[in-house]
């Protein structure tokens, strides 16, 4: 008699019986209560999705670490070339004396993947760096960069991790790679901007030093990177946003704005000298990402207690972060404010002074905008929570359901196993024989 594979997501007791013929274990569920997760049997390849052949890079791994390679080979070259250069060029140094700083010529490639632009009047033990131009070309850099780790993540890594739980359905395995992906990202960023803000004068929310002693136009080494590492973050995911790499949520308006004021105080806060007020309302943002994210990433692999604990523990750290600690920046905006030297409230770009009386609502309004964005998926979280109190169930109010989708588009047969509370009923018939076929 042939054996038969059971079908993915079965009941306890069935998976334990199939697993046991197909020589497969099954993996062990959180509680006792909870699904069990299973193996897939035939996990399905990924399909990019069709862009111009110019966009590859965004969705192809392999396009963008070519791109990436470029300018390092590039770099390195010039680097084993200099020596000679410099000996054709030594009879005009004096006349290019101002053009080559320390007497060396400088990589032209160097600005691409490594800061640019720094003090020279700062000491070697506290090196300090200003804005460039070409800080363009290095967020540019970093956007390519993203979309190669991007895709190495949601693809290479998460699919798999779906597969090995028995999520075969494109929809859910693209939904958790997404979220896997947003669980990477905004973890390591989180620490980082915790590290970031520990060696300033803001550590923890000391508000009135993200005025005093303005223009911060000289920033540290790690201040300057991780500031533009974010821009080029965000500026990738308007990208995905905009090619619709993502399935859009009923939210999707919202995250639009949400994209758009974030870039505009990204931009901003650069220009005009504000990166330790940056970096505050980054980090709020961050760390309550990374708890969102985890929280999803268990609802897809079927953790049901750990993802309503995990869920709990987000939403405390969503209203502290996003709410209290933001409040506290809206309240700094608009009442510290007035801290700011006074030989520093005029606009002049030479002295990198921009904050004349009407730039407190030009910062202002758009953390007020956020903050909407925000109380309304504090809203989203809140019905959540009470759904979760009330049904234990943490579905996300957000989402489209995947699932009902793929089911309309294979309806079921006469072969098809039918039903039950969200699991396939087992093949056992009620008196614990197996029923005849």
């Amino acid at each position: 008699m042939d054996k038969k594979r059971a079908p993915p997501n079965i009941s306890t007791d069935a998976a334990t019986e199939h697993a046991a013929s197909d020589g497969v274990q099954p993996q062990t569920p959180l509680t006792s209560g909870s699904s069990t997760p299973t193996r897939s049997l035939s996990p399905q390849r990924w399909t990019p999705p069709k862009v111009q052949p110019w966009l590859r890079w965004v969705i192809e791994p392999l396009e963008a670490f070519k791109l990436l390679l470029i300018p390092v080979v590039l770099y390195l070259n010039w680097e084993l070339l200099t020596p000679r250069l410099q000996t054709i060029i030594e009879p005009w140094s004096s006349t290019l004396g101002p053009y080559l700083p320390d007497g060396q010529l400088p990589n032209p490639f160097a600005p691409l993947f490594l800061l640019s632009n720094p003090v020279a009047s700062s000491p070697p033990d506290d090196p300090r760096y200003a804005k460039s131009y070409l800080d363009l070309v290095f967020i540019a850099y970093y956007v390519v960069f993203f979309s190669c780790f991007r895709q190495l993540v949601t693809v290479n890594l998460f699919r798999r991790v779906g597969h090995a739980y028995g999520i075969n359905k494109e929809g859910k395995l693209d939904r958790l790679g997404e979220q896997g992906y947003a669980v990477v990202y905004f973890l390591l960023s989180s620490l980082w901007g915790i590290r970031v803000m520990y060696s300033l004068p803001i550590w923890w929310y000391q508000t009135k030093y993200f005025w005093l002693g303005y223009p911060h136009w000289d920033m540290t080494p790690e201040l300057k990177r991780y500031y533009l590492m974010q821009m080029a973050y965000w500026c990738q995911q308007f990208i995905v946003l905009v090619l619709r790499l993502e399935k859009p949520r009923k939210d999707y308006n919202e995250l639009i704005a949400h994209h758009i004021v974030t870039l505009w105080l990204v931009g901003w806060s650069y220009l005009v000298n504000l990166t330790l007020i940056g970096n505050a309302v980054y980090l709020s943002m961050d760390l309550p990402d990374t708890c969102l994210a985890f929280s999803k990433v268990l609802n897809y692999l079927r953790f049901e207690r750990a993802k309503v604990f995990s869920f709990l523990i987000f939403t405390v750290v969503w209203a502290y972060f996003r709410h209290y600690l933001n409040f506290v920046i809206l309240w700094s905006v608009w009442t510290e404010f007035d801290l700011i030297p006074e030989q520093s409230k005029r606009w002049f770009r030479p002295d990198g002074v921009w904050l004349v009386g009407w730039m407190r609502y030009q910062v202002f309004i758009p953390l007020v905008l956020l903050q909407l964005l925000n109380l309304f998926w504090f809203y989203l979280i809140l019905r959540i929570l009470l759904r979760t109190i009330l049904t234990a169930t943490t579905d996300d109010d957000r989402s489209d359901d995947e699932e009902e989708e793929e089911q309309k588009a294979e309806p079921p047969t006469e072969k098809s196993v039918p039903k039950q509370s969200g699991r396939i009923k087992s093949s056992k018939a009620s008196n614990g024989k197996p029923k005849k076929s």
